[in-house]
């Protein structure tokens, strides 16, 4: 099997061809999900992540790719992740998968890695073939999904108390550092045996994250409760990978110690559902991970309608 390296960014037969595979996989494991875009996958590949260097590989004609993030981050220059490891169905059992991993293997080794986690759905292909290879689930989770209404947003409850702010793209400048401390409190959120290591916030690497998500083509909300003092006690974030297309995506939410108790995590997640559905009409679903031990969260996330949708876990293997 002929394994390539991408140069980057790769081209646009390229894009279609790791497309095409991560659509026709998709169609076989996990059939009532939505394709990704090609806006969405041209993004990921052709705009370099924040945190670290890509490397890219295709295997055969169109048989199978990976994709892995050697993060450069101070503190994780020892650990990487591997974001995708993906053959077509039709080609599964045939040493395509192997012969990817042989060269991901290559390349962990030739940076000195020591270790690589990656995101895998349990109870299909991807799990026995990671665990085939020693990985182990360090941090079990699951997707959680949350069905928008089709009559309209559910009311927000008030939050005396606090303000909540709704901001599209960036955030402002004036509540970047606030909005970066509040990331902080992420530190006491489960993280199992995971080997890399949490990063210190700070309004610069708020923006840099968000800039990735814009300049790929997505589309960000971040809805906070915030305080007189001009604190931000809660917050919660809002992707559209493509924002033409079928997916959102709920990326962090957290409530700081200090303002726990109040219902700030049910409230900024009503108003982000409320500012989605009006934004986006045909949108009907929201999707999230919760690991398991974070048993807060997953309460909130129940008593707003979401539903446990499969299980996952962040798999990672030792070098």
């Amino acid at each position: 099997m002929m394994i390539r390296s991408l140069e980057l960014p790769p081209t646009d037969a390229e894009v279609d061809a790791w497309l095409a595979v991560l659509t026709a996989a998709g169609a076989a494991d996990q059939p009532r999900l939505p394709a990704p875009t090609r806006g969405e996958v041209a993004g990921r590949l052709c705009v370099p992540p924040a945190r670290g260097r890509p490397v890219l590989w295709a295997a055969g004609e169109g048989a199978g790719a990976a994709a892995l993030l050697l993060f450069t981050d101070e503190g994780n220059t020892h650990t990487a992740f591997l974001d995708v490891l993906t053959v077509r169905p039709q080609e599964r059992r045939r040493g395509v998968g192997t012969a990817l991993w042989e060269r991901v293997r290559e390349e962990l080794l030739a940076q000195g890695r020591t270790s690589v986690a990656a995101l895998v759905d349990l109870g299909g292909p991807g799990q026995a073939f990671a665990e085939s290879l020693g990985f182990e689930n360090v941090l079990p989770m699951a997707w959680y999904e949350q069905e928008l209404p089709a009559d309209g947003p559910v009311p927000v409850p008030a939050t005396p108390g606090y303000e909540l702010h709704t901001w599209h793209g960036l955030a402002p400048d004036a509540w970047a550092p606030a909005l970066a401390t509040a990331h902080g409190a992420m530190e006491d959120a489960p993280s199992g045996d995971m080997d890399e290591r949490i990063q210190v916030w700070t309004a610069r690497r708020l923006h840099a994250l968000q800039q990735l998500i814009i300049d790929r083509g997505g589309e960000l909300t971040t809805v906070a409760a915030v305080t007189a003092a001009g604190e931000v006690a809660a917050y919660t974030e809002l992707v559209l990978p493509d924002p033409a297309g079928a997916r959102a995506l709920q990326h962090d939410t957290v409530v700081t110690p200090g303002h726990r108790g109040h219902g700030l995590g049910r409230a900024v997640k009503l108003r982000m559902a409320a500012d989605a559905a009006a934004r986006h009409p045909a949108l009907r679903h929201i999707a999230t991970t919760v690991a398991d031990a974070n048993t807060p969260m997953r309460t909130v996330n129940e008593s707003l309608g979401y539903r446990r949708e499969r299980d996952a876990g962040i798999f990672q293997l030792k070098l």
